[in-house]
């Protein structure tokens, strides 16, 4: 299924202006005319295919959505390495939060959003003009539209905050939209998707795999009320738990028995997945367009995996995240690589370079500092399969929401609205698949979920002396933790520290707190040149 999604993708994305089709019994190949065009279903398809690519160029594309959300956190980082990574500090920078207005990641992140929202603006303006005539379906295509636009806005209104909303398409020259509040922007997303989830498909899977549907639109409606304090100041837990409801009471999902099914390279069937992006690496070949084992392993590495190219190294884990694992928690091996190395062939594999080159290669949960390390320091990112040959873009498609997401946003609002016992049980359920080897230890209490995080924060790197912060004043902070554990290395962490006070005020590894403002990007320098009606966020 997602090769034939994605073929549709690819064959529209290089149609990016005005979209038809050409029948077989025209005598011109060439020009096309627009009434002679009657989509189907699956021409529909094809069609809005091209709005959702700026989701996985903006998720996975180099210092974009997913290197800010892990780098700058408490999880991941990319200290300089013996054969390079050090980057003119662009990494370190994010890691510390010191970045500035002209920083790759401020900018990166919004032309990617931005051009999925011009591109959802230009496909409905096109529909609703007529220039791609749509009769069946139209209605449930435009709401589709919409709220993959507002999906789009669901990450602007995290990151940035106050940003413009833009509508329209067919704009006139010299046009440059008004800036609006965060909070006007988290009201239009949500005008959004509950004006047009009724008009969607209840479908699940087939032709809707990848696609908005009725029911990744009440996920993205529970995303937004779970960080509505964030985003507002007023929470919204009771609305969050409404909207979780309504995915699990649809019946069409189910935790997979084991987590690593999630993320396996052919895992489209996976039963968790609500919504996915999908990937092929037989047509989704950008250089950067999921590369995460390339950016993690070493260069020895390629022969463990039958790899054609070899890897770079990189990313690995901060090693006081990795210590708040239990030791017979499945996800610390089954997410994180670790230990000796060896091929395929069961060889021990070395180090090819640093003090180390020519010792075993082992991965240890240490790293000096985030300016230098060896080839061994940091376990390795490994959530996602790798497959044996995988090239540079992997293949398994990218769940951006899941059940097991539903089921922890509805127990972390009913743990802040008072109903820790009920929030307690549901985290049980999630915790059951990964303590296989001791069950009892998946049992969770309302009383451990409102304690503090078993993080122990602090500077722990080479760079200064080591200072002891521990987590047991953060509230709710074991309830942190178990997203940690959940839902490590999938491109959320930023936004959980956030929500539970803790992005901003902490200090872990090499990084110390540099200011509340930084819970929010600045809004990009070249855009502020662009457009007067822009003000930079409040501290930049």
């Amino acid at each position: 299924m997602k090769t034939k999604i994605i073929t549709l993708i690819i064959i529209i994305v290089s149609s990016l202006a005005w979209i038809n089709c050409t029948r077989l019994h025209d005598k011109s190949y060439s020009l096309i005319i627009s009434e002679k065009f009657e989509p189907t279903r699956e021409d529909l398809a094809s069609i809005v295919g091209a709005t959702y690519v700026n989701w996985r160029q903006g998720l996975l594309f180099w210092n974009s959505i997913l290197r800010l959300m892990e780098v700058s956190s408490d999880q991941s980082v990319i200290p300089g390495r013996p054969n390079g990574w050090v980057d003119g500090g662009v990494h370190r920078v994010i890691f510390e939060h010191q970045w500035s207005t002209e920083h790759e990641v401020i900018n990166n992140c919004w032309d990617h959003l931005y051009a999925g929202v011009n591109n959802c603006n230009r496909v409905l303006y096109q529909i609703e003009s007529g220039s791609i005539p749509v009769t069946e379906g139209k209605e449930e295509i435009i709401a589709e539209l919409k709220l993959l636009r507002a999906s789009y806005y669901y990450m602007l209104c995290d990151i940035y905050g106050n940003v413009p909303i833009m509508t329209r398409y067919d704009v006139e020259e010299g046009y440059v939209p008004e800036q609006s509040t965060r909070a006007q922007v988290f009201d239009f997303i949500i005008t959004e998707i509950t004006e047009n989830m009724p008009l969607l498909s209840a479908e699940n899977g087939g032709i809707m795999y990848g696609r908005f549907n009725r029911w990744s639109a009440w996920a993205l409606l529970a995303k937004m009320y779970i960080n509505a304090e964030v985003y507002t100041g007023t929470p919204r837990w009771r609305e969050c738990v409404q909207a979780c409801d309504e995915v699990i009471n649809s019946n069409l999902f189910a935790l997979d028995a084991n987590q690593r099914d999630v993320f396996a390279t052919n895992n489209e069937n996976a039963r968790e997945i609500i919504f996915a992006l999908p990937f092929d690496d037989q047509y989704v070949t950008d250089w950067n367009a999921f590369d995460i084992h390339m950016q993690t392993l070493q260069p020895a590495s390629q022969a463990t995996y039958k790899l054609p190219s070899s890897p770079w190294g990189g990313i690995c884990a901060v090693p006081q995240f990795i210590d708040t694992f239990d030791p017979d928690d499945s996800r610390l091996a089954e997410n994180w690589i670790q230990g000796d190395q060896f091929s395929a062939d069961g060889d021990l594999l070395y180090c090819t370079m640093g003090s180390y080159s020519g010792r075993p290669l082992s991965f240890i949960n240490a790293v000096p500092s985030v300016a230098e390390s060896e080839e061994i320091h940091g376990f390795r990112h490994g959530k996602f399969e790798i497959a044996l040959g995988a090239r540079v873009q992997l293949s398994n498609d990218w769940p951006l929401l899941r059940y097991a997401d539903v089921l922890m946003m509805k127990a972390e609002a009913l743990l802040r609205d008072g109903s820790g016992a009920e929030a307690a049980a549901i985290v049980t359920t999630v915790r059951e698949r990964n303590f296989k080897s001791n069950p009892s230890k998946a049992t969770v209490t309302a009383a451990q979920l409102a304690a503090g995080s078993v993080y122990d924060y602090g500077r722990r790197d080479n760079l200064v002396p080591h200072t002891f912060e521990g987590g047991a004043d953060v509230l709710y902070g074991r309830f942190l933790d178990e997203l940690g554990w959940e839902f490590n290395q999938e491109g959320r962490r930023r936004q959980d520290m956030i929500r539970f006070g803790v992005y901003t005020t902490k200090s872990w590894f090499s990084h110390a707190p540099n200011g509340s403002h930084r819970a929010i990007l600045p809004i990009p320098r070249s855009q502020l040149e662009k457009n007067p009606n822009l003000h930079q966020n409040p501290g930049y």
